[in-house]
């Protein structure tokens, strides 16, 4: 059983020929020169819900990754990875006979939830079939065709040896679905080449959608930024922001920000923007950590904690927090993370434990 802790990779970064040059970013806004505090409160909405859900035991019961897409029709689409399904036993464990998929849809519509896969009721399998030599992880989504479409970005893995951590992150996909059907339209081939995985967050802003990257090195983790005009991933050529302007080429892209985890958010805040993120500079870090810019490319100053996970400890980690924004409620921030052990035994004998968890937060200016 594969778990995303640690994908390391080699990476060789060139400077690019042909830079065009930024639009010039304000050099203060009250999101930077603010000084900020977090009143943070756990166990927020829908938290209960999945729990509950998860309890039943006829779906979906627990994953992670936890991103979220509002969809037409009032409903939201919760995106995960590594997915365990039904049943539960009366004791709260699972049975080692437990389904296990790769990636998978939890759908919500007010309090109705239920449970998307592939293949079929009594032989599920993943939404994004597996090749041969590995799998696809679900990361940052988002709707598009005014709606029509589900895409999130799918990490392929591979398989290098028969031990529990001979994988390699290998290459970036565009997984389109039918935001009626939720059927597979299309599996498309994203850049690759600069061996950054291109899936943490999308941002749409100012006629661009954002594409925020992280140059995964086990020990250490970079972000990257790229853009494409729209909200098309496969349509438009990418730019790759180079720290001073934006370049056709990948291999330009520079390291923006140390210590972010492989799934972060990058959303408006004010006259600003906000990066959420686990601390990674800290291994099986607790720390939840909210950072501001002026710009959706940086520099990202004046961290603020936002929470401790305390679930943190033993053999149980805390990993991948981010914001949900079209669930945020005035500047009331929704925020995931996601809970796992380092003992897969755990996961059979508890099955509260890898479930996402989701905190209430609120940021105040300090007085």
């Amino acid at each position: 059983m594969s778990r995303p802790l640690v994908a390391v990779v080699a990476l060789s970064l060139t400077s690019a020929s042909l830079a065009v040059p930024a639009a010039a970013a304000p050099s203060s806004c009250s999101a930077v020169t603010t000084n900020w505090t977090a009143r943070t409160t756990p166990h927020a909405a829908p938290e209960s819900l999945l729990n509950a859900y998860s309890d039943t035991g006829k779906g979906w019961t627990g994953a992670d990754s936890t991103y979220s897409v509002a969809l037409p029709g009032g409903r939201t689409a919760w995106i995960f990875s590594d997915t365990f399904l039904g049943p539960v036993n009366p004791d709260g464990s699972r049975p080692t006979t437990a389904p296990f998929v790769n990636n998978s849809f939890v759908v919500q519509h007010g309090t109705d939830l239920r449970t998307v896969t592939g293949g079929t009721a009594t032989n599920p399998t993943a939404l994004v079939p597996p090749p041969s030599d590995g799998w696809y992880w679900f990361g940052a989504a988002q709707t598009s065709h005014a709606g029509q479409d589900l895409d999130v970005v799918a990490l392929r893995f591979q398989k290098t040896g028969t031990g529990q951590w001979d994988w390699k992150w290998a290459s970036n996909y565009l997984a389109r679905f039918d935001t009626k059907t939720f059927k597979l339209k299309s599996l498309t081939p994203i850049p690759s080449a600069a061996n950054v995985q291109w899936s943490g967050w999308l941002l749409r802003d100012q006629g661009y959608t954002y594409i925020y990257g992280v140059e995964d090195l086990g020990a250490s983790k970079y972000q990257h930024v790229a853009r494409v005009r729209g909200d098309d991933l496969t349509a438009k050529p990418w730019e790759y922001w180079t720290g001073t302007g934006w370049s056709p080429d990948e291999t330009a892209s520079t390291r923006v920000l140390e210590g972010v985890a492989n799934e972060h958010s990058v959303t408006r805040w004010g006259d600003g923007y906000l990066l959420v993120t686990h601390n990674t500079k800290e291994l099986f870090s607790k720390s939840v950590l909210g950072y501001f810019s002026c710009s959706p490319t940086g520099p990202w100053v004046k961290p603020v904690e936002l929470y401790q996970t305390p679930e943190t400890g033993g053999n149980i980690i805390t990993y991948n927090s981010h914001e949900h924004p079209e669930l945020r409620q005035g500047t009331s921030l929704l925020v995931s993370y996601n809970v796992n052990s380092l003992v897969s035994d755990d996961l059979y004998g508890d099955v509260s434990i890898y479930r996402p968890r989701f905190l209430s937060v609120t940021l105040a200016a300090t007085k």
